[in-house]
């Protein structure tokens, strides 16, 4: 009996999110008194593998096949089912981001394994096994228990703290067929997002909604921004209206985001948006409506119009660097 953690790469590298998980994975292997081997697909560098060791994986399990240079979630499932299998897992965890989302309900079938997505703690119990998931687009919290052998869990982003270790890894590196019939996915263009920060990796958003009255008031929103070195997003009516680009738009229909602060200025929080916003660490509202529903999700607001108040910000800002 193992836990199994698939430790996701962008272009070879790591980031937070494969040290939050693998973290994660670990206080499950400690509480089920077991090792975890973590599985890294593509062109990984040792020295990159690694790190897995320094948050707790006993075991780095490096695949690297033709036929997996390209994501393709019924290929990879496959590859992480025999990986699972061999290390006789009990326990799977994966990011709840797109990929895991993809892999998780596969796994499940093919492992015939019980699934708790979006948890965001670490088992409240072991026997039976019992998850902590937020659950009514946040508004409530869920005590799942999971009956099957083997138990599939999506982390969700920014909900685990780091916990380093004594690194005692080894890496194991290994050739698994693949059947190149399973590989369906093929990539004809890439086109690369460079200069600014991806709204699923940053630590800081701040977004702005209709308050905003208009296209030309953004300048002050994203300099304030600029200063924070945070990510730009926006509310649905805003990309509808095409003041700001739709792969800003964060929400129920849009991005799901979870970063450490979100700073919502003009707006209301309507249940779809906070849908996609509720799992931040601590969210700041600037908004003309105290009654706004956006304030009962946040943690500090300020009750003002935001042409007004981010300037202020921008200068306060300014000052303080």
């Amino acid at each position: 009996m193992s836990v199994l953690v698939y430790t996701e790469n962008w272009d070879g590298k790591f980031k937070k999110l494969t040290f939050e998980l693998v973290s994660y994975a670990s206080e499950i292997a400690k509480m089920l008194n077991t090792g975890l081997t973590a599985v890294s697909i593509g062109k990984t560098g040792n020295s990159e593998l690694a790190k897995a060791g320094k948050y707790g994986a006993s075991k780095i399990i490096s695949i690297d096949n033709e036929h997996l240079k390209v994501l393709d979630s019924q290929a990879y499932t496959n590859v992480i089912s025999e990986i699972a299998r061999a290390e006789k897992a009990s326990v799977i965890v994966l990011s709840n981001n797109n990929t895991g989302r993809a892999i998780a309900p596969r796994l499940s079938v093919s492992l015939k394994a019980g699934v708790g997505s979006g948890v965001s703690k670490l088992p409240l119990n072991i026997n039976p096994f019992t998850v902590y998931k937020r659950t009514y687009s946040g508004n409530a919290f869920a005590h799942v228990v999971i009956k099957s052998d083997i138990r599939i869990l999506t982390l969700a982003q920014n909900s685990f703290e780091l916990i380093e270790t004594p690194d005692n890894s080894t890496i194991v590196k290994i050739d698994v067929p693949v059947d190149s019939a399973l590989v369906k996915t093929t990539v004809k263009e890439v086109q690369k997002q460079t200069g600014r920060i991806l709204l699923t990796d940053a630590d800081i958003v701040v977004s702005g909604g209709r308050g905003m009255k208009s296209p030309d008031n953004w300048a002050p929103l994203v300099e304030f921004a600029s200063l924070l070195g945070a990510a730009t997003a926006c509310s649905r009516p805003v990309s509808d209206e095409g003041w700001r680009p739709h792969e800003e738009h964060t929400g129920q229909t849009g991005k799901i985001i979870a970063p450490n602060l979100y700073i919502a200025v003009g707006i209301s929080g309507s249940t779809q948006h906070l849908a996609g916003v509720s799992s931040s660490k601590f969210i700041v509202a600037i908004n003309t409506d105290k009654d706004a529903p956006i304030f009962e999700a946040a943690q500090y607001g300020i009750v003002g119009d935001a042409m007004k108040v981010l300037p202020k910000l921008v200068d306060a800002l300014k000052k303080a660097k």
